[in-house]
């Protein structure tokens, strides 16, 4: 058995001994019957929450009245949920009413899909009442039961089946499907914040292109921020190469300049993204266009830093095919003169003890003004050729100012 499960063993035997069911379930085991990388693994149990705390010394209690505990051993935490079934949910979102029950296929019954509703016990055996096992082999992404059930317990199920053809590179169930054309409406009641970790599960996954087309084959993309009259533009980008791109900003940018996006921080706001990857999005689409036209230069190398050039470069190549230009940036960024405003060998105050003048807008329009002249080679980073330069140009500073 996988080092995870092997470390999560001494739970479900515990359990056991105090004559409890207890098996691995979720993701893990689906991953683990793939042959994917095992990711956090996850107990069902058929002891009740307080049954759970009374059996292990060190416990966290995050949703006891939805039968969730976690289980801390040897200080890694671990999932454990009782056996529940499920019904009237609210808002196509939440159950309402949660019940503890002893069945094991009761409580997978509730699940999303067939490949995550399977369970693994302590010596790897499968307990698979659904098929999940063959749908792996078919690579199938079905619902447990009946499909408008499942979507109507919790709408963002329909995205989640996009997000695994994604990244699985499995195939959707035509009934599944086809239930997710006639549900997607009501995508409208998930919130923003559940909808954006799946989309962005969904962009790094290993067939995005696939799954991009079927956001638009259902419609979903109708219900996700700033999307519904993307339709085109969507197309467009599904012909497009992901597999180069590794960080959260690249897929953004993308996404973004291929939408054709023109406010660019509104759109990204609407996701509810963070201020600090919407500010790094707006810079490096304001630049991409002219790398695209005319290349690199040493401005935008300067500006960017050479992390942030190679994430834009990455973003060109996907949108541009051609060549890959990593290593011309990594010498053109070692020959800059200056790497940053800090290497100037001056700062503000020099500059107002030089001039004799107040801080003002000048200062910092003086600053940039210097960076440009030494990156384009027309003046050394030295305090004397800098004060020279700074006596020529004082006629014109005064004038502008």
């Amino acid at each position: 058995m996988e080092h995870p499960f092997q470390e999560a063993k001494p739970i479900i035997e515990k359990l056991h001994k105090h004559g409890f069911e207890a098996y691995f379930v979720g993701g893990a085991v689906r991953d683990y019957l793939i042959g994917r990388p095992i990711g956090d693994v996850d107990i069902a149990t058929s002891a009740k929450p307080n049954e759970i705390q009374e059996i292990f010394s060190r416990t966290i209690d995050v949703g006891s009245e939805h039968g969730t505990i976690i289980v801390l051993l040897q200080g890694n935490p671990f999932e454990v949920t009782t056996f529940r079934t499920e019904s009237d949910y609210k808002d196509f979102r939440r159950p309402s009413n949660v019940q503890f029950i002893r069945s094991l296929k009761e409580d997978l019954k509730r699940r999303d899909f067939t490949i995550n509703a399977i369970a693994m016990d302590q010596h790897g055996n499968i307990k698979d009442y659904f098929n999940g096992k063959e749908h792996i082999k078919q690579k199938l992404i079905q619902t447990v039961g009946n499909a408008d059930d499942r979507f109507r317990e919790d709408a963002l199920r329909m995205l989640r089946a996009v997000r695994f053809v994604s990244q699985l590179s499995f195939t959707l169930d035509p009934n599944t499907k086809e239930a997710i054309v006639k549900n997607n409406e009501l995508l409208k009641n998930i919130s923003v914040e559940r909808k954006t970790i799946e989309f962005e599960k969904l962009l790094k996954g290993k067939s995005t292109n696939k799954a991009i087309n079927l956001l638009v084959e259902t419609k979903i993309y109708r219900h996700l921020p700033g999307l519904l009259n993307q339709k085109e533009n969507l197309i467009n980008l599904s012909k497009l190469s992901f597999k180069h791109l590794c960080h959260q900003e690249e897929y953004w940018t993308l996404l973004a300049y291929i939408l054709q996006i023109k406010n660019v921080e509104r759109f990204l706001r609407e996701w509810r993204l963070p201020v600090k990857l919407i500010r790094n999005v707006q810079t490096a689409i304001k630049h991409l266009s002219v790398i695209r036209s005319n290349g690199w230069n040493e401005k935008i190398l300067y500006e960017l830093g050479l992390e942030n050039a190679y994430k834009l470069e990455r973003v060109r190549y996907a949108i541009q095919k051609g060549e890959r230009h990593e290593e011309l940036l990594k010498k053109m960024y070692e020959k800059l003169p200056i790497k940053s405003r800090k290497e100037l060998c001056v700062n503000g105050n020099d500059l107002i003890t030089m001039l004799n003048k107040k801080p003002g807008p000048w200062l910092s329009d003086t600053l940039s003004l210097l960076e440009d002249q030494i990156l384009l080679g027309k003046l050394q980073n030295e305090k004397q050729k800098i004060k020279e330069w700074l006596f020529t140009c004082n006629q014109k500073l005064e004038e502008n100012y």
